[in-house]
């Protein structure tokens, strides 16, 4: 049996391109003792991509020309050298942007038990992006009924969960998108409250201050940039700030500079701080367990967009900064199922 893979070809300055990488074939190798051989049914395209390739410090290690190109996958056991793992189990985890993957047992990072949902979602709204909307949102900022909660990429995998988590737990929810398109998605089908269209707002901070005129309690910035310049200059007296992503920013070097906002978070007595999802790896079952009973509700929504075949991955994620993609990006391989 051959694996297909794609392989990191040249380090890309700013966003990976397709010309970044190399699709390759090579044989199965044997597993070594500990390991499970999984095959992929799903591969996910994420922007922590960027980050992962880049040659500066992230929160991962740096990927190497010549590497799989690191990414979450979900799939099922096919052949198991370790006890605690039987063939014919879903699992999802670190598995790389390839049909199969030898892994050891820490590259798992979900073990799927619920078979009510498609296998596809425990890399969306059952997996990473729901739960880092999850413990972004509940853990760092805590929000209380009533909160103002601004959230941008509104529209976008986390940013849409962490919309109609907040209006679950009684919050004013106002997402911050690009685009009459998916501005309308967020009211239509993510229940904002209301939404500023960035691309189109002659006047940001203006439009922000229209949206919250009391102030902002809780902001969930997926951005950083002038839209985070924007918001916290209307933050509220005690406002919590989760720093989930910095999709605006094209490269750490040189160092970004904008407003210092320091003299903001002193006066508003607000917290910043930053989180991944790996922060919470032991508590996955509890957030996925929650969202779940939130979709069987009929209190969460989601949306996923799937490309064909692995020979797709390599442009993919340059999709996700262009605005190109509704919903969670995903990867199918052939023959998966569920």
């Amino acid at each position: 049996m051959m694996n297909h893979r794609v392989i990191v070809k040249a380090r890309p300055q700013g966003i990976p391109l397709s010309e970044h990488f190399e699709l390759d074939s090579t044989p199965l190798p044997a597993l070594t003792e500990g390991q499970i051989r999984v095959r992929n049914h799903y591969l996910s395209v994420d922007p922590a991509m960027r980050g992962w390739l880049a040659d500066t410090q992230s929160y991962g290690a740096r990927i190497e020309i010549g590497d799989v190109m690191r990414a979450f996958a979900v799939g099922e056991v096919i052949e198991s050298r370790n006890d605690a793992f039987a063939p014919g189990e879903r699992v999802m985890g670190l598995f790389g942007w390839q049909e199969y993957s030898a892994v050891d047992p820490s590259a798992v990072l979900l073990r799927i038990s619920e078979p009510d949902f498609p296998m596809s979602l425990s890399l969306g709204v059952l997996g990473l992006n729901g739960v880092t909307a999850y413990f972004g949102l509940m853990d760092v900022c805590a929000p209380k009924a009533g909160d103002t909660v601004v959230v941008s990429t509104a529209a976008g995998a986390v940013g849409s969960c962490v919309g109609q988590i907040a209006r679950i737990l009684g919050c004013r929810v106002i997402g911050i998108a690009g685009g009459a398109e998916k501005c309308k998605l967020c009211i239509d089908e993510f229940g904002y409250d209301d939404v500023v269209d960035y691309k189109h707002e002659p006047d940001l901070e203006a439009a922000i201050a229209r949206a919250c005129p009391d102030g902002v309690d809780v902001y969930f910035d997926n951005t950083a940039g002038p839209i985070s310049d924007a918001v916290i200059r209307h933050i509220s007296v005690g406002a919590r700030i989760a720093i989930c992503g910095t999709a605006s920013i094209s490269s750490w070097d040189p160092w970004p500079s904008g407003p210092r906002y320091e003299r903001h978070l002193l006066v508003k007595r607000a917290t910043v701080r930053g989180f991944i999802a790996l922060d919470y790896v032991d508590r996955y079952p509890e957030a996925v367990a929650q969202l779940g009973r939130w979709i069987k509700a009929g209190q969460l929504r989601y949306r996923e967009e799937i490309l064909d075949g692995i020979e797709q991955a390599p442009g993919a994620i340059s999709r996700l900064y262009t605005g190109a993609n509704q919903g969670k990006l995903l990867i199918r391989l052939p023959a998966s199922r569920g």
